[in-house]
């Protein structure tokens, strides 16, 4: 794993980490640029997921506990907010919960916090990771697929797929291994209920249009989750409106 570093040390401190088989660069390129004028960003890349190192992404619990090692060497522990991106926000909601370090402000960006027994996890296992490890592989999603996409032309899926790393080869380096332990262990790791730390805000980009199933297990693993709503869908706000998304960062500040 390793953490890419933006703006003034001095600052605030805002750590962002990506979503399922996501590359750093891709879900918060456009974002960095307008938040490290006013803070010292922090930007997890994967381990399997990077670029620039040989490894493998082993477990949700590993990649946690270098998070956790991260911040305990570099800011004694304490950081300002930590803002993850759709898996990203389980993993927020694991450091809040674990009090190993500690987060000021967590923010959930829109999560679906999914969890499912081994038996299920490994069935969706089955079905999901020779579909990503494909579409990394040959850079694109098969045509009868590409063809509907291409005629609805909505700039949410078209941002979506960007995010991705769809139509390019830029993940061709990602194992099928890394893949479904990240996939995997998501789903098994198990999250508490009514996570409440003192001294730590929760916060929650909640968009509507996935249905109340998802603001209902916010209330669920959340005890006094501060709900932010968007008429958008899954991370939306992120790929879609990035000036928009970060306004509603430093709000919280």
């Amino acid at each position: 794993m390793k953490v890419y570093q933006f703006g003034k040390q001095n600052n605030k401190v805002i750590m962002l980490i990506p979503g399922t088989c996501c590359r750093w660069k891709r879900t918060f390129g456009e974002v960095i640029p307008l938040l490290e004028k006013d803070y010292h960003v922090l930007c997890v890349s994967f381990s399997g997921f990077d670029e620039n190192e040989d490894s493998t992404y082993m477990s949700t619990l590993d990649e946690i506990s270098k998070i956790e090692q991260y911040i305990q060497e570099n800011f004694n522990g304490n950081i300002d907010l930590a803002y993850g991106c759709s898996l990203g926000g389980s993993l927020v909601a694991q450091l809040i919960q674990r009090e190993n370090i500690h987060i000021d402000n967590g923010v959930i960006g829109s999560s679906d916090m999914d969890q499912a027994s081994k038996f299920s996890a490994k069935l969706q296992c089955m079905i999901v990771v020779p579909f990503i490890y494909s579409i990394f592989q040959k850079g694109g999603i098969p045509k009868v697929f590409q063809k509907t996409i291409d005629k609805r032309n909505d700039a949410y899926i078209n941002k979506m797929m960007g995010m991705f790393g769809i139509g390019s080869k830029d993940m061709l380096f990602v194992s099928k291994k890394s893949i479904y332990n990240q996939f995997y262990t998501d789903l098994v790791t198990p999250l508490n209920e009514n996570i409440d730390v003192k001294d730590t805000n929760i916060y929650v980009f909640y968009a509507l249009k996935m249905g109340e199933e998802y603001l209902k297990r916010y209330h669920q693993y959340f005890k006094n989750p501060i709900i932010k709503e968007f008429d958008l869908q899954h991370e939306e706000l992120l790929v879609c409106y990035p000036d928009k998304w970060c306004e509603e960062i430093k709000k919280i500040f």
